[in-house]
């Protein structure tokens, strides 16, 4: 029955009424089933609700990664990834693995007596009173502590302590241990760089990478080194066979390409092993290749040769007096076997005479000799990759007694790899090429090569390095089929302000092949002892000279040097070309 008005006309519904039903339900619509659809409706979104919110449950049971990454950005830092390092051929010298690490949100833990106790003895090598002390600040973040094993991570996951969480890190991982340790470097807890090529990798944009959030994994390629990890192992395990032979204090060793600079291997002894940081702090573990700085005997005389045989005033056949000893003041230079007459460029090279060396570089003069050597880069300090870097140790005032003495290596101190680089400017070609830890191209290194020598010096310098290996103090190193040349190097040690006849360095320089040269081998032993094989003496030749035999036998064959055979002699090989041996 419709309700009608007092007048009897059906009841009208206002307009704005009519108009909101229309819009809400339209017109001739099942209102039953548009009722359920809408209760439908409801119920999805209220299971959307809840599976988020249980999904975000169950996400921080199992694991708080991102829960923990958002607390630690204004708190305490992250370990972040690292790209990969890996040798000329790819195989990977230092990589990054997750590891799980604990923390503590101090302000959700209920009670922080009850979590000491569970937490300490479950890792006994927690320290109890740092515990306690972190979790009784007022962060909302704390380590507890890095790199915990899986095992761990479950024991401590099954104790359910509220505000005790794990985060998974980025873990520095170095597969080849000691192999490349000098090189590679080592970082902190924090996965940061703090030696050797990790240090120069965050120095060369990676910490800026971290810090603006590009460097994730999935955007970082991996650094290509110059080094072979082949030669790199050739030369540590013949260092270490020579070290543990002749009791030496300390070996080490370079293997560098003469054409670009790079160094294919670099060992020092004792090492330590990058995944044990620990090590790295011992003071006698220093890279001495680069970090030390050292007299490096007559590895020098050949810088003071291609000096004088440079200006063109001189030739191979020039003469010096070698009859007796060089007066200078109260100071007496020897020979160690004294010749008793004059000798040529060729014989003062091959006997290794101090006094010919002398003579030649009084010669050219303080300034000349000055000049030369700061020109081969030896009177400043060498810049690599490697931050870990010495500068030379050189005359404050130089007179002409230092420049006798330095003729022949003594009175100036450099890196190692300091040398390396002046004597492969002398049989290159002449051109200095900054050495390199990185990949580079024969067209890449003359970019920033420097000529300090004509290409004829470098002609005559290669001559009398083969010279030395035929029939003076390199015999001992001369490889069949590799036609090697080299410069041997003796240098007393200063000890309590004085030189130490029978505590030496002993270094031997080697290139091969030196008629085409394409590598460098640096050999030196920190105070070998005498054995009943060299009838008592410790001078390179007999130490360091057959080291370096060794190693050139190991690796020739994985540069890629095929052997030759029934070559002539340097004379008539090297020199063939030459209009004049003057």
């Amino acid at each position: 029955m419709t309700n009608r008005p007092s007048s009897g006309r059906p009841l009208q519904e206002p307009w704005r009424q009519r108009l909101i039903r229309s819009l809400l339900y339209g017109r001739n619509v099942d209102r039953a089933l548009k009722a359920r659809a809408r209760v439908g409706f409801v119920m999805l979104a209220f299971v959307a609700v809840y599976a988020v919110i249980g999904g975000r449950l169950v996400m921080f049971a199992t694991g708080t990664d991102s829960h923990g990454a958002h607390r630690s950005a204004s708190q305490d830092a992250i370990a972040t990834a690292r790209p990969d390092i890996v040798d000329r051929n790819g195989e990977i010298l230092a990589t990054d693995v997750k590891a799980p690490s604990l923390f503590g949100e101090p302000r959700r833990i209920i009670d922080k007596d009850e979590a000491i106790e569970l937490l300490t003895a479950t890792l006994p090598d927690l320290d109890t009173g740092e515990v306690r002390e972190r979790l009784s600040g007022h962060k909302g973040f704390v380590w507890l502590k890095r790199e915990i094993t899986p095992q761990q991570q479950q024991e401590i996951h099954r104790l359910g302590i509220p505000g005790i969480g794990f985060l998974r890190e980025n873990k520095r991982v170095y597969p080849t241990g000691n192999e490349v340790a000098h090189l590679i470097g080592l970082v902190n807890i924090d996965n940061q760089g703090i030696a050797g090529m990790e240090k120069w990798l965050d120095t060369n944009g990676l910490a800026d990478l971290h810090r603006a959030g590009f460097a994730t994994d999935r955007l970082q390629r991996p650094v290509e080194l110059s080094v072979d990890l082949r030669v790199e192992h050739a030369l540590r395990d013949e260092l270490q066979k020579a070290k543990e032979k002749f009791h030496a204090k300390a070996a080490s060793g370079l293997v560098t390409n003469v054409r670009t600079g790079e160094v294919v291997a670099m060992i020092s002894l004792p090492d330590f092993d990058p995944n044990n940081p620990k090590e790295a702090h011992d003071p006698d573990r220093i890279n001495r290749l680069t970090t030390g700085v050292y007299e490096m005997g007559s590895t020098f005389k050949a810088f003071t040769l291609a000096m004088a045989l440079d200006t063109g005033k001189y030739g191979l056949d020039s003469l010096w007096d070698a009859r007796g000893p060089l007066h200078y003041g109260k100071f007496t230079i020897h020979d160690d076997e004294p010749k008793g007459r004059f000798l040529n460029m060729k014989e003062v090279f091959t006997f290794s005479s101090n006094v010919g060396a002398a003579r030649i570089a009084l010669a050219q003069g303080v300034e000349a000799h000055k000049a030369f050597l700061r020109k081969m880069g030896q009177l400043d300090r060498l810049r690599t990759e490697l931050p870990e870097s010495a500068s030379p140790i050189v005359p404050r005032h130089w007179g002409d007694l230092n420049t006798i003495t330095i003729a022949f290596g003594h009175g100036i101190a450099v890196a190692p790899l300091q040398a390396v680089m002046g004597v492969s400017a002398l049989v290159n070609g002449g051109y200095l090429i900054p050495p390199t830890f990185l990949k580079r191209s024969e067209e890449e290194a003359m970019q920033v090569a420097k000529r300090v020598i004509k290409p004829e010096t470098s002609e005559k310098m290669r001559f009398l390095m083969r010279l030395n290996a035929e029939v003076g103090t390199a015999r001992k190193a001369d490889v069949k089929g590799y036609y090697i040349g080299g410069k041997t190097g003796t240098a007393e040690k200063v000890i309590n302000g004085r030189y130490a006849k029978k505590r030496v360095l002993t270094a031997f320089t080697a290139i091969l092949p030196v008629d085409k040269p394409r590598y460098q081998v640096l050999i030196m032993l920190d105070e070998p002892q005498p054995l009943k094989e060299t009838y008592g003496f410790i001078t390179s030749g007999w130490n360091a000279v057959p080291t370096a035999g060794n190693v050139i036998a190991r690796i020739a064959p994985i540069l890629g040097i095929e052997p030759r055979f029934d070559l002539p002699p340097s004379d008539r090989l090297i020199l063939a070309a030459s209009k004049t041996t003057q």
